[in-house]
């Protein structure tokens, strides 16, 4: 009798186990490495992110140590033209490679696609805000030597580099390694709260990596729009990397309570979630420019808005892919921790 009984506490445990298998995230293992939608856009929005991750890493270390002087402003917008030129290798490389384990089948709109992401929209705020700038008889308009120079630079220097990533990813593509096994049949996603959704999720996930260089803004912001010299680049390079580990550890998270509740869809999620604190920088520029700064009329208006536009779509594209990233490492670490059939 005394053995029955054990037997059935056994079997008890086991049922009690199985049953706890199929609730939570371990319940979204046979879709939780389906490949997301829009696969060409995601696997471009990935390599620009890493391309524009790259060109800030470096700019930062060149600033420690001391390759160029804060107060020449001309020498650092230069700078960051040539990394951007010299590191589209990168991103060539990372999307095509990365479209490929996705299954992907046209490489070369996917590098297109990837060259025009980040590129396109600053070619025509530039131009519009050119036109502006010689309707106005600005000195900012661009001279025709300038214009020259870019555009030979684009054409002999980024998009043979470009092409070059693009080739190398497609020769040595590989199989994206999954620890469980894709499911035939895509599992619905249950009926979530509203607080669930992606939009709300985007607003929590900026809130902390965003507060970690709110009161780094200021200064920056002063210097690049004011007359302040911004000299702290060790300081702005451990603001950055915070940065950096803040977003990943809050994608992880959030990607942990999405799998919890069951919903496998979370390719696209961690990396809006990432992305989030670009947009929150865009509302603090729109603070700054009408309670901080004295700049006004269309001019100044549309140069605030336009360059700053700009760079909160490349911090989101840069936040995205690190959230993506922290999040597929912390999934694949997830989910080879158990057995999946």
């Amino acid at each position: 009798m005394k053995n029955e009984r054990n037997l059935g506490d056994v079997e008890e445990d086991i049922l009690s186990y199985n049953k706890q298998e199929e609730i939570g995230w371990k319940n979204v293992h046979g879709d939780v490495f389906r490949f997301p939608q829009h696969k060409s856009l995601f696997a471009a929005a990935l390599g620009a992110g890493t391309q524009l991750l790259v060109v800030i890493v470096a700019f930062l270390a060149l600033g420690l140590l001391g390759v160029f002087q804060p107060y020449m402003r001309g020498v650092l917008w230069k700078t960051l033209i040539i990394l951007y030129a010299l590191t589209s290798l990168v991103s060539g490389y990372t999307s095509v490679s990365f479209y490929f384990k996705l299954e992907g089948t046209n490489w070369m709109k996917n590098l297109i696609l990837t060259g025009v992401l980040y590129f396109g929209p600053i070619f025509v705020t530039f131009t519009f805000l050119d036109i502006v700038a010689t309707f106005y008889g600005s000195t900012t308009a661009l001279p025709l030597r300038a214009i020259v120079m870019l555009s030979l630079l684009w054409i002999f220097i980024a998009s043979p580099l470009h092409l070059l990533g693009g080739i190398i990813g497609k020769t040595r593509m590989s199989e994206f390694q999954a620890p469980c096994k894709t499911a035939k049949i895509p599992r619905e996603v249950p009926k979530l709260r509203w607080y669930r959704g992606v939009l709300p999720q985007m607003a929590l996930a900026g809130i902390l990596p965003f507060s970690v260089i709110y009161i780094q803004l200021y200064y920056i912001f002063a210097s690049v729009w004011g007359h302040r010299i911004y000299t702290l680049y060790s300081i702005v390079s451990i603001v950055f990397f915070l940065l950096l580990i803040m977003t990943a550890l809050v994608s992880v998270a959030l990607t942990y309570f999405q799998l919890a509740a069951e919903d496998h869809q979370w390719w696209w999620r961690s990396f809006l979630c990432g992305g989030s604190t670009g947009l929150y920088i865009y509302v603090y520029c729109i603070y700054y420019y009408f309670e901080r700064s004295d700049m006004n009329g269309f001019m100044q208006t549309s140069f605030f808005f336009g360059y700053m536009a700009c760079v909160c779509f490349g911090i989101f594209l840069i936040l995205g892919s690190v959230g993506f990233n922290a999040s597929l490492l912390f999934v694949r670490y997830l989910y080879a921790a158990i057995k999946c059939d």
